[in-house]
Parts: C-alpha cells; sequence; structure tokens
C-alpha cells in the first residue's frame, strides 16, 4: 500500500519538479518492479511451489528500496 503511495508521489515530484523529474522517474521504475517482481514471486511461489522463486524476492525489496532512497534524493533536489 504505502509503495503505490509512493509511486503516486514519484510521479507528482516529476511532474512538479523539473530538475528532480529525472530522479522521481528512476524511483518510479523501482517502484513499480519493485513491486511487480516481490509481488509477483510470491504469488507464484505460494500458488506454484517452486523454491527457486523464493530467490527472486529479494530483488523486488531491495529495487523497493532503491525506490525510496531515489525519491528521498529527488525530494532533497526539490529543496535545494
Amino acid at each position: 500500500m504505502y509503495h503505490a503511495l509512493a509511486l503516486v508521489a514519484a510521479g507528482l515530484v516529476a511532474a512538479a519538479v523539473p530538475q528532480a523529474a529525472g530522479l522521481a522517474n528512476t524511483a518510479g521504475i523501482c517502484f513499480l518492479l519493485g513491486t511487480l517482481i516481490f509481488s509477483g514471486c510470491l504469488a507464484a511461489l505460494a500458488l506454484s511451489g517452486v523454491k527457486i522463486l523464493g530467490a527472486i524476492v529479494p530483488i523486488g525489496g531491495v529495487l523497493l528500496i532503491a525506490g525510496w532512497l531515489v525519491l528521498a534524493a529527488a525530494a532533497l533536489r526539490q529543496t535545494s
């Protein structure tokens, strides 16, 4: 839920602050891919039982964390 709100925030920052648009777009891509990989692999793991999918889930988590860090960098660029 919070990552969906962050995705909206990244879009708002990209639209409102031209100098932070690149970082905000990167954050949005990280949130989108992170959510797809994290949630998708967990759902596929639960439904199929293929254990190798559990090794891919942390990649989605890392992308979500990267999205937050890049969004914070975009917010810092907005204030300066």
